[in-house]
């Protein structure tokens, strides 16, 4: 049974929590807030709602969370991208109210868009302490959201002192604009990084580049994988719009990589590099692919999605033993709407994928109970 939750406005951004204590929570960003679902098997209640201001462009799920449906001391800690490009964390808990704590704005932060973000300390106990965004602005940030050291702001006319210390933020600049980063719970210093072009680096951003070196991402790129198609296009003029999404497969191996670029998937093995190139290829979307995303719960699936309304809300789902037979389409809407964000929920079970469909998210199984 479908799920469908309104959101009151156009949904821009959907994540789902993978934490363990919170994998029925899922974030919802709109033109102008942030809503947090508790989701069950055939309904939806909303347990937190967080007005930005502005159009959200990314988020990402703090480990620092527990859903109503594990503890009576439950909450929520959320890192929020704006189009305004400025920064939110965003918490709540049982006991307290919504609390948006902004930072990064202004000249301090990032001058493009924020196109996503991702928690990078791993299991450590920095888990939740540093958060990496990335930007039309070819930068990749990683905020350290608890500094030791308090690096104060010019105060504002009529503001009152900030309740909290300023994240500070660790800069690698990029040739190229960066539309994705994604981590992986098995490591605290390393991340995937794509650019618009074709190019995926995974980056040690605790290595200590150059000071004010202008090519500070050779110095961090410990890997860098290359998707041949989405290269040569770019090369030749014919790629016209900035694309890429990546994401690190969740088992405990922490070497497969799967993208989306143009029409193409493409899948790395880090175990098995091939010269950087993919070891495995297909066509997901004619028109283009838009998002990828594995399955947390079963990482032999993985699901592409389309901004094109060509065919309507399509997501496609590949499995990765039958990578060349034909994905299964599901269709969660006709034209002229299409997915403009989807992710999988991280319940136990039969898998599930939450899809942003205009002002409504449609959580739906991919398989059946057998």
């Amino acid at each position: 049974m479908d799920v469908r939750h309104s959101h009151g406005t156009e949904v821009f951004v959907v994540r789902a929590c993978y934490e363990d204590d919170a994998a029925d929570l899922i974030a919802i960003g709109g033109a102008h807030s942030v809503e947090v679902i508790l989701l069950s098997d055939s309904s939806s209640r909303t347990i937190a709602s967080f007005h930005i201001g502005s159009r959200v462009t990314a988020i990402a799920w703090s480990s620092r969370v527990s859903s109503p449906s594990r503890t009576d001391d439950w909450s929520i800690e959320i890192a929020v991208a704006g189009a305004d490009f400025s920064l939110y964390l965003l918490s709540k808990s049982a006991s307290s109210e919504e609390e948006v704590f902004p930072f990064g704005g202004g000249l301090s932060g990032h001058h493009g868009k924020v196109n996503d973000m991702s928690f990078c300390g791993g299991r450590s106990e920095d888990s939740s302490r540093y958060v990496a965004t990335v930007s039309d602005d070819k930068m990749l940030m990683v905020w350290d959201l608890h500094p030791i050291l308090d690096i104060a702001s010019p105060p504002s006319p009529g503001a009152s002192p900030p309740a909290r210390p300023q994240p500070t933020a660790y800069v690698i600049n990029f040739p190229h604009p960066l539309t994705s980063v994604n981590s992986h719970p098995s490591t605290s210093k390393e991340l995937l990084v794509a650019d618009c072009r074709g190019s995926i680096f995974l980056t040690d951003w605790r290595s200590d580049p150059d000071e004010n070196g202008q090519d500070s991402w050779r110095n961090s790129a410990v890997v860098e994988l290359v998707e041949p198609r989405a290269l040569a296009d770019a090369a030749s003029g014919l790629s016209n719009k900035w694309s890429g999404s990546v994401a690190w497969r969740r088992d405990s191996t922490a070497e497969i990589v799967g993208a989306a670029y143009g029409s193409k998937f493409a899948l790395w093995d880090m175990g098995n590099l091939y010269g950087g190139k993919p070891y495995m290829t297909g066509t997901s979307f004619a028109e283009g692919g838009h998002l990828f995303r594995w399955c947390p719960t079963y990482p032999d699936y993985f699901a592409v999605s389309t901004s094109s309304p060509a065919q309507g809300a399509v997501v496609h789902v590949h499995n990765v033993t039958y990578t060349h037979a034909q994905p299964t389409a599901f269709q969660v809407a006709p034209r002229p709407l299409h997915v403009r964000s989807f992710d999988f929920v991280a319940t136990q079970g039969i898998p599930r994928i939450a899809a942003a469909v205009g002002r409504e998210v449609v959580v739906f199984y991919i398989g059946v109970d057998t």
